[in-house]
């Protein structure tokens, strides 16, 4: 089974689907055909970040709206092929998908990750998402199954977060389970109690000697730069001077963190690394998006077009929410390219504040498409923002009543209902 994803056009229903946009959602009703794209997206996972970017839940609401069997899924998940590709990423959207099914009431997804969980490749992946469901009622029997299968390690992973009434009533059957959860709650009050490493004096030291420690790249060395950080010295950026622009590192990677505790007194030095581009231009250009004026509109725009051009969505965020916060309407047309072309659809929240904040009118239709996107960050300023019409009121409430949706989600539309 060839799984190799082929970006749509986002002009294209399939291209829209592909990205997540509200607007597929609400198209892929009228249009026959639909649903085996929706199938397709679900088979070839067209998400840009798999860390970050969410979809299951959206791809769940269309199998529902448009009355769609579950049975592609199955066979997806149960191709031959599974046993031979190593690669979680073939069934891991598939999984979440059937996961969210058994949420909006399709309980038939339920059988399916159980049969997955007893014959895949990736068999952990879908016990993980049962127990994810907190159903005892959809777990009977695989007690058995996981105390056969998973070792100590395995064990631990399992049990490890808040209490989840599918390993309670595992453990009640299966002493392996029930030893596990004994220690996971035995050790977590210790792990509680038990604090970092001592501070060694770190809030006693000057500046001077704090910067020779961070220069030694060693553990002492990250606490350093946190309490430079703290303490907003500048010493810090002429070591960001020093870590920036070498390979990146942990050391590097502490710099930028504890620089984010800084502010506009540190504009000047972040527009002249900009300028420079000694290494430094990455830093420089979060400062900008977060403390810069507007003397900075000019530069942000030129990065967002460049990382526009090149298709690097993580780039485009950044500028994106330093045009946003300075109302720079002149981004506006930019905003919608990126809002419609980026397949990373975890940058769309950051543009949809964006452009409620630099044109609330024309960011009114797209309020109200954000209130179908895959995005739950999208779903919430959309909720929060979409102008009230007897559509959105409807999709409100649906939204609110919802047991799959987000918490935060539902209160944002709740609140608008009130």
């Amino acid at each position: 089974m060839n799984n190799e994803v082929v970006l749509e056009s986002a002009g294209t229903l399939h291209g829209q689907l592909q990205r997540g946009l509200g607007r597929a959602a609400r198209r892929a009703a009228d249009t026959s055909g639909a649903g085996e794209y929706v199938f397709d997206c679900i088979r070839r996972d067209p998400r840009w970040d798999f860390q970050c970017e969410t979809r299951s839940l959206y791809y769940a609401r269309l199998v529902v709206d448009l009355e769609l069997p579950v049975g592609p899924i199955a066979d997806h998940l149960l191709d031959p092929s599974d046993h031979t590709d190593e690669d979680e990423q073939r069934v891991i959207l598939a999984l979440r998908v059937l996961g969210d099914l058994v949420r909006l009431s399709r309980r038939e997804a339920a059988v399916l990750l159980r049969e997955y969980a007893e014959e895949g490749n990736h068999w952990f992946d879908a016990l993980d998402e049962l127990i994810e469901l907190r159903d005892p009622a959809l777990t009977l029997g695989l007690d058995e199954l996981v105390a056969a299968r998973c070792d100590d390690a395995t064990l631990t992973d399992l049990v490890a977060g808040p209490p989840n009434p599918v390993i309670e009533s595992w453990a009640a059957r299966e002493p392996r389970v029930a030893a596990a959860l004994a220690a996971h709650r035995k050790a977590s009050p210790a792990a509680r109690r038990t604090g970092g490493p001592g501070g060694g004096g770190r809030s006693e030291r000057t500046e001077s000697e704090l910067l020779e420690m961070a220069r030694q790249r060693d553990d002492g060395a990250v606490a350093a730069i946190f309490e430079l950080g703290r303490r907003r010295a500048p010493a810090l950026l002429d070591l960001a001077e020093e870590l920036l622009p070498q390979r990146p590192s942990r050391w590097g990677g502490a710099v930028c963190r504890a620089l984010r505790e800084y502010g506009p007194e540190v504009l000047p030095r972040a527009r002249a690394w900009a300028a420079a581009h000694n290494g430094c231009e990455d830093m420089a250009l979060r400062i900008l998006a977060s403390h810069g004026t507007r003397q900075d509109i000019p530069l942000l725009m030129s990065e967002l077009r460049d990382a526009l051009s090149r298709g690097d969505w993580s780039d485009a965020a950044g500028p994106i929410e330093g045009l946003g916060r300075l109302r720079a309407g002149e981004a506006v047309p930019l905003l919608k390219s990126a809002w419609t072309e980026s397949t990373y659809a975890f940058l769309r929240p950051r543009v949809l504040t964006a452009l409620t904040r630099t044109a609330p009118h024309t960011a009114e239709a797209y309020t109200v498409e954000g209130l179908w996107d895959c995005e739950e960050g999208v779903r919430e300023i959309a909720a929060q923002s979409a102008p009230l019409t007897r559509d959105t009121r409807i999709r409100l409430q649906r939204l609110h009543h919802d047991p799959a949706e987000e918490p935060e989600v539902r209160a944002a539309a709740a609140a608008r209902l009130m």
